[in-house]
């Protein structure tokens, strides 16, 4: 067992070493730095609806006015109009129906037992279907695109329904209009009215049937051709719309920024930021990103060392941070460059949410905090952006401040979605005063960004496998009393089970008032005797019976199977791949306290022998962390309290106050980073609890005799 944790540490020690500490820091600067823009930026910072808060601006040089989206947009919806569908005719078509129309004549004619007309009636009937379905396929039969009927590209009738196009013949291109164009109904009806008004025509009805079995569209809708127009009328539109000449003045101090001083500063940063991308000195702006990512990673790392330092030294952790600041930066840049509709796509609250529950709350708003100040010099509009991606953080962080239910995800998702809904809608209306300009379109963007948010889940449990955390989701599995070993215990060791669930029970309150992680100590509380399987009968509270398996043993050999429940623990929730964390509660519920009963038996039985101590001591390490030390007290005061012979007020108090002040005196708590103020809040609420559980009475007596001396 020594050998084990020799080389555990070996190996702990060799991958936190110093140097790959600083390895990690230098390549997330240069990766970061890597994804920031190379070229300088607009040194003004500006809003709509907002006092230009700078000098007077004067143009330097003469520039375009670039137009807005909208612009844009109504000048495309112009241009379409403006563009006809391109239709082609398909002479086979109207040959094949007319052929078959000749060759099927004659057995639709017998068919139809025709046949005792005049021989010459049925030539009659087919020059007359002839001459219809010619006439037919010469003027056109088509199939409307309701895109351009609904499109405004309407005929001079008006009708919504009509529009014109070009048709193609013979390479000879021509406008024509849909109302002057057969479609498969308006054929139909044609052939009927045609065939009523034939006088030759004694089977009316029949012919207007048999010829409407030959109608197909000839004039085919090409697509591509169509697109192609269309791409070219679009190329032609124009991006700009006047100009703003030099010296001209854009926009005088403290005056508000409205649409027409907000688009000629935004073509004025355009022009400012492509022409630095083409002559500034890219060298420069690489070193002061440099600077920026330098300084706020110092930050990290300086609040790391200062309030989280078992992050600071641990290696495995730091990776963690660092892969998740270079993905999402990346990300980020990746986005950037190709130009997605929103940048809102990209699920940010993702970091918060793993960093808070990989860590805790403090980490994950200091990091959220500092990888927004990151994100803002890569973004445009970076206030709106730091502004939604703060608000949105801090409530992922708060909803899920103490995670017990896997729902929690989705309630923090509803709660972000909500956020970035309010947030938004706040941002437009200082800005534009009114809810016409808030596009509800725009709402997407979070909507799918809060969807992703729940990869948080699979991408936690990665980090897990990958790095050897714990999260409180995995805890919460373990806390499972139904889980494979808890079970095992409850029935190969009842009494033992029954004890881990009070201590538990006790433990978790306690933690959960002077602050800390709950599950962790409910977990650890829950698996902090399952060594007693080993030999549950050497265990008081598994003893069905009178009968004492000590009474055989010496006090030493007794000592020696009390003692080992430690180590087999160790043994069998490493055996089960129990994390460390748990595991660090097996080796630690004891310290390096005696077997005080069968030390003392020994030296009873032996008053004139010298006891060494050590075979009765065992073997620690004392508890180093806030919560191992609760669960000490806890473990220690749920044992006592079962040895009681009566329960009252006054024998839990003092039982409680003992056995904190034993373990004090024996210095079991001084690596743990609990207070004395926290210890005696400790011991009140386990006090409150064991006097619920053993049904304590108040004795009204004392209290009236306080009062009336009071």
């Amino acid at each position: 067992m020594a050998k084990l944790k020799i080389n555990y540490n070996k190996e702990k020690l060799q991958y936190n070493s110093p140097i790959l500490k600083y390895v990690m820091v230098v390549v997330t600067i240069l990766m970061v730095c890597l994804f920031m823009p190379k070229q300088p930026r607009f040194r003004y910072d500006y809003q709509k609806g907002k006092p230009w808060n700078h000098e007077n601006l004067v143009s330097p040089h003469d520039f375009a006015i670039l137009k807005t989206q909208d612009e844009l947009d109504r000048d495309r919806q112009q241009i379409l109009k403006t563009v006809h569908p391109i239709y082609n005719v398909n002479e086979v078509v109207s040959k094949e129906q007319l052929d078959q129309f000749n060759i099927d004549l004659g057995e639709k004619w017998q068919a139809a037992q025709l046949d005792t007309l005049p021989s010459q009636d049925i030539e009659r009937y087919r020059g007359v279907g002839t001459a219809i379905l010619d006439y037919v396929y010469n003027r056109g039969v088509i199939s409307l695109n309701s895109r351009y009927q609904l499109k405004g590209n309407t005929s001079a009738t008006g009708s919504e329904a009509e529009y014109n196009f070009i048709l193609v013949e013979d390479n000879v291109a021509q406008q024509r209009n849909t109302a002057n164009i057969y479609t498969i109904e308006s054929a139909y009806a044609y052939i009927e009215r045609t065939v009523d008004r034939n006088r030759f025509v004694q089977q009316k009805k029949w012919l207007s049937d048999l010829l409407k079995n030959y109608v197909a569209v000839n004039l085919v809708f090409n697509e591509g051709q169509t697109e192609k127009a269309e791409q070219t009328a679009l190329a032609n539109i124009s991006t700009t719309r006047g100009i703003v000449q030099r010296d001209e003045l854009i926009v005088e101090q403290g005056k508000v920024i409205n649409n027409e001083i907000l688009q000629k500063l935004e073509s004025l940063r355009r022009v400012y930021e492509n022409e630095a991308q083409m002559g500034g000195k890219q060298g420069l702006v690489l070193f002061g990103n440099f600077l920026m990512v330098l300084l706020i990673m110092v930050l990290v790392m300086m609040f790391l060392y200062f309030f989280r330092l078992d992050i600071y030294n641990n290696n495995r952790l730091l990776m963690i941070i660092f892969a998740v600041i270079i993905t999402m930066l990346g990300v980020l840049s990746w986005a950037i460059k190709i130009k997605i509709p929103s940048l809102y796509y990209i699920p940010y609250c993702i970091v918060p949410i793993i960093f808070r529950i990989l860590f805790d709350t403090r980490v994950a708003l200091n990091i959220h905090l500092l990888m927004v100040l990151m994100a803002a010099l890569f973004v445009p509009n970076s206030f709106d952006f730091v502004f939604l991606q703060l608000v949105t953080g801090i409530v992922a962080i708060y909803s899920i401040r103490t995670m017990v239910k896997r729902e929690q995800f989705l309630l923090s998702s509803l709660l972000i979605l909500a956020s970035y809904i309010i947030s938004y809608t706040g941002l437009v209306l200082t800005r534009n005063g009114t809810f016409d300009s808030i596009y509800w379109n725009d709402v997407l963007p979070f909507v799918i960004s809060v969807g992703l948010t729940l990869l948080a889940y699979p991408l936690i449990y990665a980090f897990e496998k990958l790095f050897g955390v714990v999260s409180d989701l995995t805890l919460m599995e373990l806390t499972n009393s139904n889980s494979k070993l808890l079970r095992e215990l409850s029935i190969r060791a009842p009494g033992t089970f029954q004890h881990s669930l009070q201590v538990a029970n006790l433990a978790e309150a306690a933690v959960y008032r002077i602050g800390g992680n709950p599950l962790l100590i409910r977990a650890g509380a829950l698996y902090h005797d399952i060594g007693k399987m080993s030999n549950p009968l050497y265990f008081i509270e598994n003893q069905k019976t009178g009968n004492n398996p000590h009474e055989e043993l010496t006090p030493e050999q007794s000592a020696q199977i009390i003692i080992s429940h430690v180590l087999k623990g160790v043994e069998i929730a490493r055996k089960n791949q129990l994390p460390e964390v748990v595991v660090d509660f097996i080796r630690t519920h004891h310290g390096t306290t005696k077997v005080d009963y069968f030390y003392n038996l020994s030296m009873k039985n032996n008053p004139d022998k010298l006891v060494d101590e050590e075979l009765f001591r065992y073997p620690g390490p004392i508890p180093f962390s806030k919560e191992s030390a609760v669960l000490m007290i806890a473990d220690s005061v749920e044992a006592a309290s079962r040895a009681m012979k009566e329960y009252t007020e006054q024998s839990i108090n003092n039982l409680v106050d003992k056995i904190v002040d034993h373990k004090l005196m024996q210095k079991q708590f001084m690596n743990a980073n609990i207070t004395m103020k926290e210890i005696s809040q400790v011991a009140a609420i386990f006090k409150s609890m064991l006097k619920s559980i053993h049904h304590v009475r108040i004795d009204y007596d004392v209290l009236k005799k306080k009062s009336a001396d009071d």
